[in-house]
């Protein structure tokens, strides 16, 4: 027994001795393999047949077959497909971005030239028709009827503005201005043009707030007569953004003239240059697509008030020309080459955006599509904001400073006298209204159409978003102070469900009634931590935690960003 367990023993060492030699001989034999394969793809394989494991020949390793080899070696990009065909489409996006941006660029002019247009037209007839009634319904003898709806209240207001900053624009001369700026030097100049854009965003952002806190403060519910005091510190304080916000425009127009009219054109070369600054500042940024919207209106409201810019620009010089036409093409130059720079930055800085953040050119679509809403729903009978305020909201564009700064440029510029005058200046207004009627038209049978294009038209007929969180808030106002008597307790504990449930009903039903928004995925970030943790403390209270629904709010999309939503980002 002893020797048969001996001999099995060393068989067993013997095979592990045969195997591990085995292993190693494959061992060998894979590395010559690969030696043989990287000598192959270099071309320096010997081609006579001599064994491998000997030193190759130096001869054959010559300069000629290298030359050779690199000159008939290939490749297949098709190895690789997916990255080339991703690549490909990043051209593709950048050469549609032209297109797809200047179609929103279009729409979004024309949407603030319908806000513009407003100011001079439809405002004056809307505060004529305010004060007939404000003066006639006493009379009449109606006195249970308001004397004037909010949005009669909030037109008397403008116009007030309108009339008061006229008559202290009215004492600046903008001529000493121009001498004074003239003075500086170019470097000087150069600095505060900077400035004056900067300024120039700071008042946009602060002075809608100023404006909405006025036509609230003026139009909320009220209780006592005593609270109408609180609107007249209101009303001077927008009429004093409105006087220094036109000044600061003034200031900025006033150096774009001294630029035009410079010999060496040095000081109109260098703020253009100073467009190309903003894609340094922008293009090697991360962007999501919410970012991008709010850049997009921040460049439709720039374009536009550098339109009305360039127009004060060349009324002052006619102007000073005595209106001579031949002055005009000397200045048509200079105002093709500040135009085609200002679309150039666009193209160049949205293109590169969208490269480098992977967003399509397609967005610009909702980009429209959410403006277009805008309007829509602005007409609807439940709107809660004129159509002027939401352009102010959405882009940063206020019309009332630059208008009043135009009519205070026209006024100066052009004389009025005789009855022809005057027939002109009718005739010209009546133009102003057809125009406005006009694009108003052209405006809303263009947005129904993205609005349907996009699927948006059921929204419309939703109530307002405030409207239908005020319900919510108000109904879980009620839901804290229910209290349970101690008769109640026992029925409480037999049917709590039930209780849960009435309780539950109201909430529920508001948020079936609440719009349902579209939604994206760069959405995240957006979301409004601070009322998710009210309703928790409102399911806390209550005491209900697992039978109450918790009302969650939606996270912002498109429709809900405007150009001050987000304080950490940049205003440009």
């Amino acid at each position: 027994m002893a020797d048969s367990l001996s001999t099995g023993l060393g068989e067993e060492k013997e095979r592990e001795k045969e195997g591990k030699e085995r292993d190693k001989k494959a061992a060998k034999t894979e590395k010559n393999k690969e030696k043989d394969s990287v000598t192959e793809t270099l071309g320096f394989n010997d081609k006579n047949g001599s064994n491998k494991g000997k030193k190759r020949n130096l001869s054959d390793l010559s300069l000629v077959r290298f030359i050779t080899t690199e000159l008939t070696r290939g490749y297949f990009l098709e190895h690789n497909e997916a990255k080339y065909t991703e690549r490909r489409e990043k051209v593709y996006t950048c050469l549609r971005i032209p297109k797809e941006l200047e179609k929103l660029m279009t729409f979004g002019f024309f949407l603030c030239l319908d806000a513009f247009l407003y100011v001079f037209t439809l405002l004056p007839l809307r505060v004529i028709l305010a004060l007939l009634r404000l003066f006639t319904v006493p009379c009449c003898g109606l006195s249970g009827s308001r004397l004037l709806q909010p949005a009669q209240v909030c037109d008397v207001l403008k116009g007030f503005i309108m009339v008061l900053c006229y008559s202290m624009m009215s004492y600046v001369d903008y001529s000493m201005m121009y001498h004074l700026i003239r003075g500086q030097s170019v470097i000087k100049l150069y600095i505060i043009y900077n400035m004056l854009e900067v300024a120039d965003r700071l008042f946009s952002s602060f002075g809608q707030d100023i404006l909405d806190a006025l036509y609230w403060t003026a139009t909320e519910p009220k209780e006592k007569k005593r609270a109408h005091i609180g609107v007249i510190p209101h009303f001077f304080m927008a009429v004093l953004y409105v006087f220094l916000h036109a000044i600061l425009i003034m200031v900025q127009a006033t150096t774009l003239n001294v630029a035009f009219n410079s010999h060496n054109k040095s000081l109109l070369t260098i703020m253009m240059s100073n467009n190309f600054v903003e894609i340094k500042g922008s293009v090697f940024k991360k962007f999501e697509k919410n970012n991008l919207f709010q850049m997009s209106n921040s460049d439709i409201k720039e374009r536009f008030t550098n339109y009305i810019l360039l127009l004060i620009v060349c009324l002052r010089n006619m102007e000073q020309f005595s209106w001579n036409p031949d002055h005009f093409w000397v200045l048509f130059p200079d105002v093709v080459m500040v135009i085609a720079s200002e679309v150039a930055v666009d193209v160049v800085k949205h293109a590169f955006i969208t490269k480098f953040n992977d967003i399509s050119a397609d967005v610009y679509g909702e980009y429209r599509a959410s403006l277009a809403f805008d309007l829509l729903s602005s007409r609807q009978k439940n709107a809660y904001t004129d159509y002027s305020d939401s352009v102010s909201r959405r882009m940063g564009f206020i019309p009332l400073p630059l208008a009043l700064l135009l009519i205070r440029v026209v006024t100066s510029s052009v004389k009025i006298q005789g009855s022809l005058s005057f027939m002109c200046v009718l005739l010209f207004y009546l133009g102003m209204i057809t125009l406005k009627v006009l694009n108003s038209i052209v405006l809303l049978g263009t947005s129904c159409v993205f609005v349907k294009e996009a699927n948006m038209e059921e929204k419309l007929f939703n109530p307002p978003p405030s409207v239908v969180s005020s319900r919510v808030n108000s109904r879980a106002h009620r839901t804290k102070h229910v209290h349970i008597s101690p008769q109640q307790e026992p029925t409480a504990d037999k049917g709590g469900t039930s209780l849960a449930s009435d309780i539950c009903q109201p909430t529920a039903m508001a948020e079936s009634t609440a719009p349902t928004l579209p939604k994206s995925d760069s959405d995240t970030f957006l979301t409004t931590p601070d009322e998710e943790d009210d309703d928790k403390i409102i399911n806390t209270d209550t005491g209900l935690e697992g039978d109450i629904v918790k009302h969650r709010t939606p996270k912002k999309d498109l429709l809900e960003i405007d150009r001050f939503t987000i304080c950490g980002n940049r205003i440009d």
